[in-house]
């Protein structure tokens, strides 16, 4: 990339997660450390392919660290998985003057951001923000701490009527495609039992473990599902059939849904963000293109789009050993 760099554009786009108000918080103050101008790109590839652009500067981002949510929003782009929108969103960009590109969201926004880098030549730098924590190349995504904090308060509050009432309870997180929300704030809230994708656990072995649960004393018991748990079709068909062998059990179900995604970010996310929006301006600057920014070791690293869009986070097979002790 041999462009000298004057003006940066930051989007978010994707699901919402809390810290990316702290991202872009982080993304507009380096450019003003560095003297470089910032556009705010509104609606994500939506707000490029219109012009919803805005100036940024360092006061316009006061008091944003502590929101959830986007303050420059997020939209799904039918248009932009065009080469037409595409290019009507380029023109909008060099138009204003706009020279490289902060994307904020997960690996569908990284994969629109990746194909503008090949098809334009146009510096694109990632930054992971999505809750699931799914994202090859960070240990760490944005919004994903704050969602486990927000799960984990949940569950207390649902064991305390479980307990009261001698009740099974199935609580069903966010995860389609990962299990690592449940498995965390499962181990964390003292689940009997932690159903993820990555693991099937098998009908058979989740009606004895319930089974020992009620033979060995326990009066309630917490079932934490993954959504994309492949044991039944949804959680109110795991229930159905627990109720159809095991009477005994007095069964409810708790979705906790988008919940997980509002409210203040962590200490941990703002920092996160912190960290990952001075990497991503920093590393334009650099020359460098086509990359995400992520944590590895408490170290901020950079992976190749294409890499964190396609590579596998697996789930934590200690974390899976310490799940079946804890639920002795």
């Amino acid at each position: 990339m041999s462009k000298t760099i004057k003006k940066i554009g930051v989007l978010t786009s994707g699901g919402d997660a809390p810290g990316m108000n702290a991202a872009i918080r982080s993304v507009v103050r380096t450019c003003a450390f560095h003297g470089i101008e910032c556009i705010g790109i509104y609606r994500g590839y939506q707000g490029m392919i219109e012009g919803d652009f805005k100036e940024m500067g360092p006061r316009s981002v006061n008091n944003i660290i502590n929101k959830g949510g986007t303050i420059l929003k997020s939209a799904r782009s039918k248009e932009f998985t065009t080469p037409e929108g595409r290019k009507k969103a380029f023109d909008n960009l060099t138009k204003v003057g706009v020279d490289a590109l902060v994307v904020i969201g997960g690996d569908g926004s990284f994969t629109g951001a990746e194909i503008f880098n090949n098809e334009f030549g146009f510096p694109v730098m990632g930054i992971p923000g999505t809750i699931d924590n799914d994202i090859f190349g960070t240990s760490h995504t944005l919004g994903y701490d704050t969602a486990l904090n927000t799960v984990i308060e949940c569950i207390d509050k649902i064991r305390d009527t479980a307990s009261s009432h001698n009740r099974l309870f199935f609580v069903e997180v966010m995860g389609r495609d990962a299990g690592h929300i449940a498995l965390n704030a499962g181990i964390g809230a003292g689940a009997e039992e932690i159903l993820i994708p990555e693991e099937d656990l098998g009908l058979d072995r989740l009606l004895e473990s319930l089974q020992k649960s009620k033979a060995s004393g326990k009066s309630s018991s917490i079932v934490v599902v993954a959504e994309g748990d492949k044991m039944g079709k949804n959680v109110f068909e795991l229930k159905d059939y627990i109720e159809s062998h095991l009477p005994e059990y007095d069964i409810r179900v708790s979705v906790l849904g988008h919940m997980q995604r509002g409210g203040a970010p962590s200490c941990f996310d703002r920092v996160l963000a912190s960290r990952l929006g001075v990497k991503a301006v920093e590393s334009i600057l650099e020359g460098k293109s086509n990359f995400m920014v992520g944590i590895l070791k408490d170290e901020v690293t950079l992976t190749p789009l294409e890499q964190a869009i396609k590579g596998h986070y697996p789930i934590d097979r200690e974390l899976l050993r310490v799940s079946d002790i804890m639920s002795t």
